[in-house]
């Protein structure tokens, strides 16, 4: 016998809407915090290649010959949405450009502050530390720091920086984070993605369950792409006895590097 299509019709959506039911059923909802927020509390970190190439790419060899193997760029998936990063014209060529000399041009072989969202994919832990009003994330990578109040952004910040200005929000049990005030001196990544200092960040972290984070990052710049854009990831709290964030005050490391040339020379 054959079933009237909206019969067909109807069963279909009585399934569909079951499932998005169980689906919100079983949304994770795991410990909370004294004040009834999600505790996101802990040490955290991102397992990708995100950090070299935002997008899909596969094995290089290393620019510096004699690490081998050990330098080699590792092939990734990639993390944008779509796959696809819209730079304007101009823009598309300076990326190609910074990407052909990320070993000189990169901020994060001078030991920059690394950026937002770069500094939460780097490879590198970082540690979120809540309180009822603020959110604090402590990075392992140069010592970066942001505070980022949970309230509305009153103004935007009078000075520029690396880090940029964040305010921060709840949306039910998502972390909503908005970051605008940077400089045009960090990049996304290792393939020579960049921005200018009309960056706009929106970040979002959603539990998943007590070991694991989704999240999100929508990028605005008009001065640099043609729409916003997306990236998104798991990140994995560290579970270690004694997980912690270690010292990596790299400046130290670089200072060869950078002002090696500068140094006076003495006739012998």
């Amino acid at each position: 016998m054959r079933i009237p299509l909206a019969i067909t019709l109807a069963i279909t959506l009585t399934l569909i809407a079951g499932a998005v039911s169980l689906a919100a059923q079983t949304r994770y909802t795991g410990p909370r915090t004294a004040w009834g927020k999600p505790d996101l509390n802990g040490i955290w970190q991102a397992i990708n290649t995100a950090d070299w190439d935002l997008l899909p790419h596969a094995a290089a060899q290393s620019p510096v010959l004699a690490l081998g193997a050990a330098g080699a760029q590792p092939p990734g998936l990639g993390v944008v949405e779509g796959d696809e990063i819209p730079y304007l014209p101009a823009a598309a060529a300076k990326k190609k450009q910074n990407g052909a000399h990320w070993l000189t041009e990169d901020p994060e072989v001078k030991c920059f502050l690394p950026g937002v969202p770069r500094a939460t994919y780097m490879p590198y832990p970082f540690q979120i530390v809540q309180t009822a009003g603020n959110v604090l994330i402590a990075y392992q990578f140069a010592g970066a720091v942001r505070m980022i109040p949970l309230k509305a952004r009153a103004s935007d910040s009078p000075v520029d920086s690396w880090m940029g200005d964040s305010f921060g929000r709840w949306e039910g049990d998502v972390l909503v984070i908005d970051a605008k005030g940077f400089t045009d001196t960090t990049w996304f990544s290792r393939a020579g993605d960049f921005h200018s200092d009309a960056l706009h960040v929106v970040e979002r972290y959603t539990p998943l369950s007590h070991d694991a984070i989704q999240y999100e990052a929508t990028i605005e710049d008009p001065q640099t792409f043609s729409r916003p854009w997306k990236i998104s990831m798991p990140l994995y709290r560290h579970l270690e006895k004694n997980a912690q964030l270690l010292e990596f005050k790299c400046v130290e490391f670089v200072e060869e590097l950078m002002y090696g040339p500068l140094r006076k020379q003495t006739s012998k």
